[in-house]
């Protein structure tokens, strides 16, 4: 289960956290599981000794991953998301995950004396098995994942694996008078010890003339780094491989260009005065909100991201500053906003429990009657047949009478689209709107047809389905931009 969990940390900088890498990680820890208590049981057949040395080559399996993870994720990166995905999970965590299977029916036949006895052995080593499983589940998610990284957890497992072998090692030699596997478990560890200082320099992150990386934290929702590239007068805040911030490094401006609608919408409710920001990122769009006298809180599900943001993005709260999810935080928020903004999806896994018709109509509850709510949605146009983009508008629909929508390049197919979703229509000819804002907001104007879309909701939603061009395209994007080396761990 440790290795599952922090198997995702490796992988998702690359690939990202969505559900085809836990499919990925799961898939491959039952199949590793699998073969290996099978190839355990018919070892265990034919030697009572061997446990020590299964459990050295499950330590220095286990070892060399983060050593092995940047090659085999290169490899892999010409695959695509799903495959390119399962690939890497396949060939980085299954050697291990085999031999951790092999301890099961090994320990069985070393622990039964009699056939009578067969059955509470087996129950008994299984639920001991399981109860660690728990107890190391835990404590890595709730304690030591915070505190110490990924790659320092998998290079501690293995040392602990290696340290579990040679006391089995002594104990197969004083009960069992074996020594066979005690030469190879001893070679295994002198080995994966000799390695320990390749693997622990290894996965170091590369600054070079184009990109450096002056901010980097890993935490329980992704890898965020904030990266300079001084020759483009560019700072970007990412989070794996998506970008959630762009501000260039002489004036720290916003270059984020769907943004910029930000500055069009309190001309459109004038009495507009607080507002709901889920999905801070480098905060860009307080600070313009600020500008129209209008307080901001923010909700943000990554502390990492919000200590960046501070740090290197200038960003000064206007109102609370709230770090947790979404779906939560919103249940214990109190009061009304004349303005919420949703800004959540990005390049990466698509945060579907945020685009329901549960989850909007949590947001339409804390609007006041002339509200509005700003979602930021990126995908292909495709002539506004999109199924993803039809989805998220017959989605509002389901909640909202009105809704505009508009496109942030109107030149691109692969762009950010926002929409504007009220009680009340929006009039774009309003004469209380200046007159270049208007011609701004007409020239992105968009129609959607919903006909091919679905309606979101808790039960169910296959937004990621439909997403996986789009991120498909966007890592590529990302990466080819930044290069290859600067997402892995």
């Amino acid at each position: 289960m440790v290795v599952e969990l922090l198997g995702t940390r490796l992988i998702a900088p690359f690939y990202g956290a969505s559900l085809y890498v836990w499919t990925s990680l799961i898939s491959v820890t039952l199949i590793a599981l699998a073969l290996g208590y099978y190839w355990g049981g018919i070892w265990a057949d034919r030697t009572r000794s061997g446990l020590s040395f299964i459990i050295a080559a499950a330590g220095f399996l286990t070892l060399i991953i983060p050593w092995l993870t940047g090659p085999v994720l290169l490899a892999t990166d010409s695959l695509g998301l799903r495959l390119g995905s399962f690939m890497s999970t396949l060939i980085l965590f299954s050697p291990s995950l085999i031999m951790l299977g092999m301890v099961g029916p090994f320990a069985v036949k070393l622990s039964t004396s009699t056939l009578a006895s067969v059955g509470a052995s087996t129950g008994s080593i299984y639920a001991v098995s399981t109860v660690g499983s728990v107890i190391g589940t835990l404590f890595l998610g709730f304690y030591l994942f915070p505190l110490i990284g990924s790659r320092e957890i998998f290079i501690g497992l293995g040392i602990a694996l290696f340290i579990l072998a040679m006391i089995v090692a002594v104990i197969e030699r004083k009960y069992l008078k074996s020594t066979s596997a005690l030469a190879p478990t001893t070679l295994l560890v002198i080995i994966g010890l000799a390695l320990y200082p390749q693997i622990a320099s290894s996965g170091k992150s590369e600054s070079g003339d184009a990109f450096q990386t002056v901010f980097e934290r890993e935490s329980l929702y992704g890898w965020v780094r904030v990266i300079d590239q001084p020759q483009e007068n560019m700072r970007l805040l990412t989070s794996d491989a998506s970008t959630i911030g762009a501000a260039s490094l002489s004036h720290g401006e916003n270059l984020l260009t769907y943004q910029k609608i930000v500055t069009m919408i309190p001309a459109l409710a004038p009495s507009m005065r607080n507002a709901l920001l889920i999905g801070q990122g480098a905060g860009h769009m307080v600070a313009t909100l600020k500008e129209f006298g209008i307080v901001t809180d923010t909700l943000e599900i990554d502390p990492a991201v919000a200590e960046a943001a501070s740090e290197h993005f200038g960003f000064i709260p206007t109102g609370r500053r709230i770090i947790g999810d979404a779906r939560y935080e919103v249940r214990q928020l109190k009061g009304s906003y004349d303005l919420i903004i949703l800004d959540v999806f990005t390049g990466g896994s698509e945060p579907t429990h945020l685009l329901t018709v549960e989850a909007i109509a949590q947001l339409r509850d804390l609007l006041t009657d002339q509200g509005i709510l700003a979602l930021n949605f990126v995908a292909f146009y495709d002539n506004g047949r999109n199924p993803a983009l039809a989805s998220v508008a017959k989605t509002l629909t389901q909640v909202f009478p009105h809704q505009r929508v508009f496109i942030s390049d109107p030149n691109e197919n692969f762009n950010d689209f926002i929409f504007l979703a009220t009680h009340h229509a929006l009039d774009l000819n309003d004469d209380s709107i200046p007159q270049m804002q208007r011609a701004w907001l007409k020239d992105r104007l968009l129609a959607i047809d919903q006909s091919n879309g679905m309606i979101l909701t808790d039960n169910l939603s296959n937004l990621e389905l439909l997403q996986i061009r789009k991120s498909e395209t966007y890592r590529r994007m990302i990466v080819d931009m930044v290069g290859t080396r600067h997402f892995i761990r």
